[in-house]
């Protein structure tokens, strides 16, 4: 809200011939000036400048020409009534004029009529004055200070509203509870007419341009997107929409990255090594909120933290610069950006192939980069890359992408580039660029991407260990080869391919002689045959020696200890050689899911009772 501070009554009181700028119009200063009789002038004089400028905008469906439109009826409406002469002078202004408003021109064709006139200028705008006065123009300005006023929506929201709709022809509603868990309710019995939005929405435009923390993003033929505070209002009318409605969105909660519980392992990548993150999850679902506790960790680590937002609505420190992509170009951007040196940019809502194509020139430029993307999997966030960028570099823009789902960290994958045949393919002459997609936390490789012919490929590895033949020869491939090393866990994936894991030491053995021995084995089978390390076994680690239960379903090996060995570290030993350390949870439980080569490596071990010994560390 804005509350006069100085002008001078006797001066207002005493004019003979008023001439008001768009300033005090588009503010409802003159109607309000002259009904309370602060101000009685003989004549009221309205640039045609004015209103030239207030029909473009209302033209162009922005609501501050709307505004300015009622405000000169009004003024008509009380010249009438107060037998005042109210009349419109002044040339037209072209097209140049209006484009150039904000430079000036419209300013000037004002200025120039108060001087030929010889009245007086009311403005509310400190250049005008200045240039007004300079040019011994009589000028009253009306000067503002800001007010505290609770915002008009605030009656609305609650400290569990997530958003408010009101909708033309429709009783109010918002969605309360959290992200990922929210009801879509009911917060009142009227319903609201277009002249109730219509006038909402004016007085929410009207508070926005009297706070420091308010902006009008974007204000475009029938749509306004407003951050005012922490509140992120979207405004939609004809003829974009068949009606008026208003959206207003605020943060519930604001929380911090360890109030994620995220693993150790994830936390050190984020910290330390991630510097091309993706967080990305459907709307509604907590993003944005991580987004923040992300950037607020950052600080805490005191790095240089900037954003890109359109709209800017992340609620941040004072610390954080937060650049309006709205406002400025993307080159603009990416100048401010590379010049000012920030550790990592907070990149809020990529949406259209500028944002993407921003992100990715920046992240090569070498600034850390926090993308946030709508996507309703983990592997569609990726996929929005693709056509945008090229596919090979992807792994160059995007190390770490984090799926936010029900508000907390759902999945994470990691990417990487490899020159390698396609999981599926057979034939060595197939080999080409692929980018491996990875789960972080188990190192599963979850899925591949690579072009063939004129199309790109995105291919999920999907490891059946259900089909009986697969099984067959799993086993029949592990028989054969336990000649070269007892240390041997083999994967088949897709029926046409097995992954073999054996020491390093005895991968030049399997290989054989100008690949001989490889080829004869993957003729022998009838599959392609890919040989990878395995993790080496290190010497015995001592430690009291626990007891426990073993539970399986179909995704994990769970290991239920005692309850005093809660929250502790384990050595899993198999058949006394050192297989990993595991840290129990605050039930005393320890999972393995089934499906990495150390999964299968127990799941061998438990058929022979005692192989496993479980150790708590000291």
């Amino acid at each position: 809200m804005k509350k006069e501070i100085s002008a001078d009554a006797k001066r207002m009181k005493h004019v003979e011939k008023l001439i008001p700028d768009t300033s005090v119009i588009v503010e409802g200063i003159v109607s309000q000036k002259i009904a309370d009789g602060t101000i009685v002038p003989k004549e009221i004089i309205i640039h045609e400048a004015v209103i030239a400028e207030l029909e473009a905008q209302a033209n162009r469906g922005r609501e501050i020409g709307l505004q300015g439109l009622e405000e000169i009826k009004k003024v008509r409406e009380l010249a009438v009534e107060k037998k005042m002469m109210l009349s419109f002078k002044g040339a037209r202004p072209g097209d140049f004029e209006i484009k150039h408003a904000k430079t000036g021109e419209i300013d000037s064709l004002i200025r120039d009529l108060a001087s030929t006139e010889k009245g007086t200028l009311l403005t509310g705008d400190k250049v005008q004055c200045l240039v007004a006065e300079s040019k011994g123009i009589e000028v009253i300005f009306i000067e503002f200070e800001e007010l505290e006023k609770t915002i008009i929506l605030e009656k609305y929201f609650d400290s569990e509203t997530m958003s408010v709709h009101l909708r033309e022809g429709t009783t109010p509603k918002a969605k309360k509870g959290r992200p990922g868990k929210w009801e879509y309710v009911e917060i009142g019995s009227d319903i609201l007419d277009h002249d109730f939005l219509q006038n909402l929405s004016k007085e929410i435009i009207k508070e926005t341009k009297a706070h420091d923390d308010g902006f009008i993003e974007y204000d475009r033929r029938g749509s306004t997107i407003i951050q005012l505070g922490k509140y992120r209002i979207v405004i939609v009318r004809q003829p974009f929409s068949d009606g008026y409605e208003v959206t207003a969105v605020h943060p519930v909660k604001s929380l911090t990255l360890s109030e994620y519980h995220l693993t150790d392992k994830l936390r050190e990548r984020i910290e330390k090594k991630a510097e091309g993150i993706l967080i990305a999850g459907a709307p509604g679902h907590g993003k944005t909120t991580f987004a923040t506790a992300l950037a607020l960790f950052y600080l805490e680590k005191k790095k240089v933290v900037k954003t890109v937002e359109a709209p800017r609505d992340l609620v941040l420190p004072d610390e954080v610069t937060q650049l309006s992509l709205s406002q400025g170009s993307a080159q603009e951007i990416q100048d401010i950006l590379l010049l000012s040196r920030p550790d990592y940019t907070l990149f809020d809502e990529m949406r259209n192939t500028d944002d993407f194509r921003l992100f990715a020139d920046l992240r090569l430029s070498g600034v850390g980069m926090v993308g946030v993307v709508h996507a309703t999997t983990p592997i569609d966030a990726i996929q929005r890359f693709i056509g945008r960028i090229e596919m090979g570099v992807i792994p160059h823009i995007i190390d770490t992408v984090v799926f936010i789902k029900d508000g907390s960290v759902a999945k994470v994958f990691s990417l990487s580039l490899e020159v390698k045949v396609p999981s599926g393919m057979i034939e060595a002459d197939l080999a080409r660029p692929v980018v491996v997609v990875h789960d972080f936390e188990t190192g599963k490789l979850e899925f591949e991407m690579y072009s063939y012919g004129e199309q790109t490929i995105v291919v999920p590895i999907a490891k059946r260990s259900g089909s009986a033949a697969e099984e067959i020869a799993r086993k029949s491939i592990e028989a054969d080869l336990k000649e070269f090393t007892p240390d041997i866990a083999v994967d088949i994936i897709q029926g046409q391919k097995a992954v073999i894991y054996v020491p390093p030491d005895i991968i030049p053995l399997l290989i054989g002689k100008n690949g001989a021995t490889i080829l004869g084995l993957e003729k022998k089978y009838g599959l392609s045959l890919d040989v990878r390390e395995l993790e080496k076994k290190t010497e015995e680690k001592t430690g009291e020696v626990l007891k426990y239960e073993v539970a399986l379903n179909k995704k994990n090996i769970t290991f239920r200890l005692d309850e005093s060995c809660a929250d502790a570290d384990v050595f899993i030993m198999v058949d006394g050689d050192y297989l990993m350390t595991a840290h129990s949870s605050k039930r005393g439980e320890i999972r393995v899911t089934k499906e990495n080569k150390i999964g299968k490596i127990l799941i061998d071990a438990l058929q022979d009772e005692g192989k496993i010994m479980l150790k708590k560390a000291k």
